[in-house]
């Protein structure tokens, strides 16, 4: 096999590959071997007839789809790393020539990784993340706590306002014709959360319980379900009953019953701590955020379209492995939003270039300081794995192989690079 090597622009190159005819001749005999029990050919018990009986009646052609696949397969690693070069994408493949007997010969376009022009590091200069805990903010916990404690109290005598907690009955109709997904018996709503469409619960409000009524909206031209979107609709609804949120007194006996502590005084005490901790960590995760967007601000590199589309993909997988751990299939999500796999391509787009760019910045930033990670850094991460997982830490041990290590070395690098780059930042 050789490789020549032509560099292109925007860290993209062009790998030829030539493999010799009788590598890629036994890439043939392999397909040969794989498609053989597909055929009955009389005279001949299925699988046993020869490679070239089978080449005669079929030709040789009829094995290269399968046999390029087995060369792409043995020579594209090699091909790899013998360019030298740092490949971060995945080969975009062109077939050059291909024939039994003769040299396979085929292009692979790829994406290097760029170089950073690494602004000056050392120093930077942000605006120091808040981290202290006022009144505003205690005030604030107390009221999440008020209402995670609060009732519901049914209303009489007076209508719907903004805030009630109702239940509602509603059927839907264009043009005097219901709609599939229209209809709805006992649904609860909060008024003013903006779960339907615009305007729709505006209208609500003022109507008594018991009362029928019709609310007339039209759907947004973006509305996801695409037959209904940009229509007028009337619901006739029907408040089943009011209720609203009765929130509990602040005092010593609220404290006394959502804590251990006795008095409402002791309570907030104990908030405060909490708060300051949660507030002095975000401010730490701002603060780190801050230096590196500035790093990524004063620094330079051409990042290759293929490089933030490889980058895409993994977002969109990982998106999708968290629909369906909600029960969801990308293709069910992709319906019932309208959406297609190309728009959430490039929703993904700028997250996947803002975390290469983070990336390359920071692992250049522990190359100049030479940050290294020993054995026992790594150790002390798989332990923690462990830990995680409540597994045991040799078993855990025995899962990362020289690959995995060498990824965790690296993470571990690119914390200390933030951690660097931290300690020698200017917090105005």
């Amino acid at each position: 096999m050789s490789v020549e090597v032509q560099k292109l622009e925007k860290n993209m190159a062009k790998l030829t590959v030539t493999v010799e005819a009788k590598e890629f001749d036994k890439a043939i005999a392999e397909s040969f071997k794989k498609n053989k029990n597909r055929f009955n050919v009389p005279g001949f018990r299925k699988g046993h007839i020869t490679q070239s009986i089978f080449e005669k009646m079929y030709g040789a052609d009829s094995l290269i789809p399968d046999a390029i696949d087995f060369a792409l397969d043995a020579s594209y690693p090699g091909a790899a790393r013998e360019s030298g070069l740092e490949i971060v994408s995945r080969p975009q493949i062109d077939i050059k020539n291909v024939k039994k007997g003769e040299d396979f010969v085929y292009e692979a376009l790829i994406a290097v990784r760029p170089e950073v022009e690494l602004g000056e590091y050392k120093g930077i200069e942000v605006k120091k993340a808040d981290e202290v805990v006022n009144d505003d903010d205690i005030a604030s916990a107390l009221r999440s706590e008020q209402e995670k404690n609060a009732r519901l109290i049914t209303v009489e005598g007076r209508p719907v306002e903004s805030g009630d907690n109702i239940t509602l009955d509603f059927t839907g109709s264009i043009d005097g014709v219901p709609f599939d997904g229209g209809k709805g018996e006992g649904y609860p709503l909060v008024i003013g959360s903006g779960t339907f469409i615009p305007g729709f619960e505006d209208q609500i409000i003022g109507h008594n319980a018991g009362e029928d009524f019709d609310v007339n909206i039209t759907f947004p031209e973006n509305y996801q379900m695409k037959d209904l979107a940009g229509k007028a609709a009337v619901f006739n609804c029907k408040v089943k009953d009011i209720k609203k949120k009765e929130l509990p007194e602040l005092d010593d006996d609220f404290a006394s019953e959502i804590s251990e502590f006795d008095t409402l005084d002791e309570y907030k005490e104990d908030l405060r701590k909490q708060l300051a901790e949660a507030k002095a960590k975000r401010a730490a995760t701002e603060n780190e955020n801050a230096i590196v967007d500035k790093l990524i601000e004063i620094s330079n590199m051409d990042i290759p379209d293929p490089m933030v589309d490889a980058q895409v993909e993994g977002l969109v997988a990982d998106y999708g492995r968290r629909m369906e751990s909600q029960g969801i299939t990308l293709d069910q999500y992709f319906q019932i939003t309208g959406m297609s796999r190309a728009d959430l391509s490039n929703q993904f787009k700028p997250q996947a270039l803002k975390q290469i760019k983070t990336r390359l910045v920071l692992e250049e930033v522990a190359k100049r300081e030479n940050i290294q990670i020993s054995e026992d850094e790594i150790n002390a991460e798989i332990k923690k794995v462990a830990d995680n997982y409540k597994m045991d830490v040799e078993k855990v041990r025995g899962l990362f192989g020289e690959h995995e290590r060498k990824q965790m070395s690296d993470d571990l690098a690119v914390q200390k690079a933030i951690d660097f780059l931290v300690e020698n930042a200017k917090l105005v």
